[in-house]
């Protein structure tokens, strides 16, 4: 009999099963407290706080640069051939009286404003230059990327003007030459800064912030 019990086995007592038991649960929530570990709470409000980083800070990255790269080159090519061929010509008309092309020196802000402060002006390009470089490294939005690499590229575009062109660094006159009738005359710098502002406001307006991030007020 004894040796049939040992062959056949016996079955699991009341005592087995509660342990068998107990050692499912600690397992199951050793899993759970391992999860949470890794995903993190916020011990104020129990809301699920991210483990890493937000992924797609790089590809925001380099969509800023591009932006800004193409926006500075388009910029820097058109003042180039605009002064190569246009300047102290009489002005080209585009779309008739609507539009013309008409290469002035503007040693003021953007759309021929400020002409007395041009220092200031290139001081504060820099400054803008250096906040939104910064600002990049919290960068998970693909419109403010854009937004930002347009203020960048057109903030590239004027300071470069200001530096090297004449009369002297910080001081030169940047070259406009988009003239639309009843309008201030501007470059493709101007257009990049304003388009850039205004998508920001728009961003800001629905709220959505630089890394990503939607709030309602």
């Amino acid at each position: 009999m004894a040796e049939a019990e040992r062959i056949i086995g016996t079955p699991d007592t009341p005592d087995d099963d509660h342990q068998q038991t107990a050692a499912a649960g600690a397992a199951a929530g050793a899993q759970a407290a391992g999860a949470s570990g890794e995903a993190g709470t916020d011990d104020a409000t129990g809301r699920q706080a991210p483990a890493a980083h937000k992924p797609g800070r790089g590809r925001r990255i380099a969509v800023l640069f591009s932006v800004a790269a193409f926006a500075y080159a388009l910029d820097l090519i058109s003042k180039m051939l605009v002064v190569a061929r246009l300047e102290g010509r009489a002005p080209i008309r585009v779309v008739g009286d609507l539009l013309e092309l008409h290469v002035i020196r503007n040693p003021g802000a953007a759309f021929s404003f400020g002409a007395a402060f041009t220092v200031i002006f290139s001081l504060i390009a820099a400054i803008v230059i250096v906040v939104i470089i910064r600002l990049a490294r919290k960068l998970y939005s693909f419109p403010w990327a854009v937004a930002l690499g347009l203020l960048l590229g057109g903030a590239l575009g004027n300071l470069t003007d200001r530096i090297f062109r004449s009369p002297g660094v910080f001081e030169g006159a940047v070259v406009d030459f988009i003239a639309p009738k009843g309008f201030a005359v501007f470059n493709l710098a101007d257009s990049a800064i304003v388009c850039g502002g205004i998508l920001i406001v728009v961003l800001s307006f629905y709220g959505l912030d630089p890394d990503g991030t939607v709030h309602k007020d």
